[in-house]
């Protein structure tokens, strides 16, 4: 596995890419809404940051309600979403998603809870 993307929750994903790409010298790499969000990929050489911005509500909005804007999870990229699925489980790694599900850019993704992950929420994205 390999470094993704970390995804960061934002009120505004047009205003942050703006500053990311002129900060970081981070262009778009691709948009799309998804899932009831506005997703934003800024490249960033060997990864990427995904800007979550809610359009309606869903969890990414009851993220912001409680936490506010910032980091929301971690990306591992993966040849096969299901076989990591079965490693976590067999290290007694605690599941959000028991299967595969279409993610944002057309990958499968899958979660892991971050109860058992000291506290960080993983996602695996399927390349």
């Amino acid at each position: 596995m390999r470094f993704d993307h970390a995804g960061i929750a934002t009120d505004d994903a047009a205003g942050l890419a703006e500053l990311y790409a002129d900060l970081f010298d981070a262009p778009v790499a691709h948009e799309e809404k998804f899932d009831g969000l506005r997703v934003v990929f800024l490249e960033l050489g060997e990864g990427y940051f995904e800007l979550l911005e809610p359009i309606e509500d869903g969890t990414i909005a009851r993220y912001l309600d409680a936490n506010g804007p910032g980091l929301h999870h971690l990306a591992l990229a993966t040849e096969d979403v299901a076989a990591a699925l079965d490693a976590a489980r067999d290290h007694g790694v605690d599941l959000i998603d028991e299967e595969p599900r279409p993610g944002a850019w057309g990958h499968d993704v899958a979660f892991l809870h971050p109860k058992s992950t000291g506290g960080a929420l993983i996602e695996f994205v399927e390349h």
